[in-house]
């Protein structure tokens, strides 16, 4: 139970950070998050809110600053939600990432014996971000705010230049609002539901050169739209402008329609010597570079010969099956979203690749079904997961433990959740052998990684 009281001032080091980039220290053992904090740091900071077990504190003073501490080159940094981390020196980022997945693998998963291998780091860790989704709203001013939500609000925060974002992303939004302003077109209002603009979606094929502009709207058309698509379409390296209407009382940010203003509705992305074609609604991942190094683990870690049957479950559009294909006999992919496995397939067709098949539905579904009703042709000796956050299902666990594959590559982007089936699968009788994190999110908390189990009898 605490002893502090709200508006106490407290002096306190920093020692870690929690997932939402918070520090972490302790007085008289009882924990304080406070925002804006670097491990390493001595600070004072005020009790805002206090819990049972833990309080929050906002930084008032850096008493001792942490070796680790940096100036933040974006202006906005501590205000904008985008970046956590942004004022932690990037070698410290990485050293902090790969304690955060050992502590996992250890405290979570029950491995002592399993190094994480030193985080892949980007050598420009900036400018990565090859999707971008700006909500457009009205500020207290009354002027219209396109930026990134404050931390745990829905206040927009604008800033000259994103130092994560793309670097045409500013032209393009400053069209957008020139267009809205002439116009007299009004900005989506949360609480009341009206207003007509909502979101901004940008994306941009770094290998290309091209860029997709999607205007996400509260009706069935934006006044004076196709002049303002000509306009964007004048934006060096600009290919296609789309409208995706999105009339819901929700934070998802896309509706189900989709028309195309100019261009064919799609960019393409090249990630090695495959290409995809990206649209509006498209799940790609949004750093490139760093995917090129993701992919490359984990096909490296299938130790594909050519003549492998490989299960990629929750494929996404098919990115990792391409690349697996390449080098297996056969693959078969799965994913939740029928949008998704029609990208798959139709990426299947532009590199060439006729040996992946691809099926949609719930993973905890399709897998246990599939192999049920036929072991022979649905077995694996190869199995790939990229899970979201929360991690694999139990039935898709237990029928890759069933299954019996040779190895298992999986793919995590929390690697809390990866430990807890880690644990699974090596009690199932799989050798947990390299976790190699990779840093596809500079200056924000979350990393990735890749990993491989290799079934205990047919080790070595």
């Amino acid at each position: 139970m605490s002893s502090f009281r709200k508006n106490e001032e407290i002096e306190v080091r920093i020692t870690d950070l929690t997932e939402h980039g918070e520090g972490v220290g302790k007085t008289d053992g009882f924990p304080v998050f406070i925002k804006d904090a670097v491990i390493g740091d001595t600070v004072r900071a005020r009790l805002i809110k206090d819990k049972k077990t833990y309080a929050y504190g906002r930084l008032l003073e850096v008493l001792e600053a942490s070796p680790d501490r940096v100036a933040a080159p974006c202006p906005v940094a501590r205000s904008c939600g985008g970046c956590q981390i942004q004022e932690m020196a990037y070698p410290a980022q990485l050293a902090f990432k790969r304690a955060r997945v050992q502590n996992h693998l250890e405290r979570l998963g029950g491995f002592a014996d399993v190094m994480a291998e030193p985080v892949l780091g980007m050598e420009e860790p900036w400018h990565y971000r090859a999707k971008t989704q700006v909500p457009v709203r009205r500020g207290r001013d009354g002027e219209i705010r396109m930026g990134f939500y404050a931390g745990r609000t829905h206040d927009v925060i604008e800033t000259e230049t994103c130092r994560i974002g793309m670097h045409e992303e500013r032209q393009i939004l400053d069209t957008v609002r020139a267009h809205m302003e002439r116009a007299h077109i009004a900005p989506y209002d949360e609480e009341s539901g009206t207003g007509l603009v909502r979101h901004v979606l940008i994306r941009k094929g770094f290998a290309t050169g091209e860029i997709l502009t999607c205007l996400v709207i509260n009706g069935a058309g934006l006044p004076g739209e196709e002049k303002l698509a000509r306009e964007l379409m004048r934006i060096p390296g600009m290919k296609t402008v789309t409208v995706n209407v999105n009339r819901a009382r929700t934070n998802v940010i896309l509706g189900a329609e989709t028309r195309v203003l100019c261009g064919e509705g799609e960019i393409t992305e090249s990630i090695g010597d495959l290409s995809f074609s990206i649209s509006s609604p498209s799940f790609f991942q949004v750093n490139p570079a760093q995917t090129a190094v993701l992919y490359g683990k984990a096909l490296e870690f299938a130790a594909l010969t050519g003549s492998e049957t490989v299960w990629d479950i929750y494929c996404g559009t098919g990115s990792i099956s391409l690349f697996l294909a390449r080098q297996a006999a056969r693959v078969f992919g799965n994913e939740i979203s029928e949008a998704a496995v029609a990208d798959a397939r139709r990426n299947a067709v532009r590199n060439g690749i006729a040996n992946a098949e691809f099926f949609a539905g719930r993973a905890e579904e399709v897998l246990p079904r599939l192999y049920r009703e036929a072991p022979d042709i649905y077995r694996a000796d190869v199995v790939v997961v990229d899970p979201p956050r929360k991690g694999c299902e139990r039935p898709v666990l237990d029928t890759i433990l069933a299954m019996r594959p040779e190895r298992v590559v999986y793919v995590s982007c929390n690697s809390a959740t990866f430990a807890r089936d880690a644990r699974i699968l090596a009690d199932g009788g799989y050798a947990l052998k390299t976790v190699q994190p990779v840093d596809m999110f500079p200056h924000c908390v979350s990393t990735e990684l890749a990993s491989v189990f290799v079934r205990e009898d047919a080790a070595g």
